[in-house]
């Protein structure tokens, strides 16, 4: 085993708690070591329980590198943490540039609010921040519209100031958003139907005229299904009709 006998001797507590992660041999070794160490601060625990803690997030091809340690090699946890590190340096996140912060820009649809989530998130990465640039590299991507006149505006100096700025603006937006899809839009009175043409005065006349003339003979039948007598037709027509049929 490549941990000496005082790591190997060392008990963990039952109560504590490692970090919750599993390093395959592919991933960042500094963003592994970077969470286990907050969460160690939290949990405490002594050198040789680091140790252990540790070497629980191993696996796969990294736990195969660990066994293949020689016998007691590892004797502190800052040799362990060098060790793993040198060995998985090529898979370290090469490191944020200042120039970096220009490439990221408002694209259309993006809300504000992501614009300075990505933006901060890359700020977060920076070794060293020159206030001066980040403001001039955000205000580089936002697009011209309301916010980018604000800014020009007030000239902010610090990125906390743009962010104040932009939380004001965000806050507006979202109330004048919600005050719109709230408001509903006033029905129109409904009106004469376009595909039904008014009836003209003359043509309601004719339609009366029309109901008082006497109708063209037309023979009806009775309920046995013979002729009866239409009462606007003469009486010749009528006895001619009967004698012919």
């Amino acid at each position: 085993m490549p941990f000496s006998y005082e790591i190997m001797g060392a008990v963990v507590p039952p109560g504590l708690v490692g970090v919750k992660a599993s390093f395959t041999g592919v991933e960042d070794p500094e963003a592994l070591l970077t969470a286990f160490h907050t969460q160690m601060m939290l949990s405490g625990g002594s050198d040789a329980v680091y140790c252990k803690l540790f070497m629980s997030t191993l696996s796969g091809i990294a736990l195969e590198w660990f066994v293949s340690l020689p016998d007691g090699h590892i004797t502190s946890f800052q040799q362990f943490s060098k060790l793993f590190r040198e060995q998985y340096i090529v898979n370290r996140a090469p490191p944020v540039v200042s120039y970096d912060l220009f490439d990221v820009r408002q694209n259309q649809g993006d809300s504000l609010q992501d614009y300075l989530s990505r933006f901060g998130a890359q700020v977060v990465r920076q070794t060293s921040k020159d206030e001066d640039m980040l403001v001039h590299a955000f205000k580089k991507g936002v697009p011209t519209g309301p916010f980018s006149e604000c800014l020009i505006r007030h000239r902010p100096s610090t990125f906390a100031e743009i962010r104040r700025r932009d939380v004001a603006h965000i806050t507006v937006e979202t109330a004048v958003s919600e005050k719109r899809e709230s408001a509903v839009p006033n029905k129109s009175r409904a009106g004469p139907s376009r595909t039904q043409q008014p009836m003209r005065v003359h043509e309601a006349k004719e339609g009366k005229r029309a109901q008082g003339k006497p109708r063209p003979y037309e023979p009806q039948r009775d309920q046995n299904g013979g002729r009866t007598r239409e009462s606007n037709a003469p009486l010749g027509l009528i006895l001619w009709w009967s004698w012919r049929n």
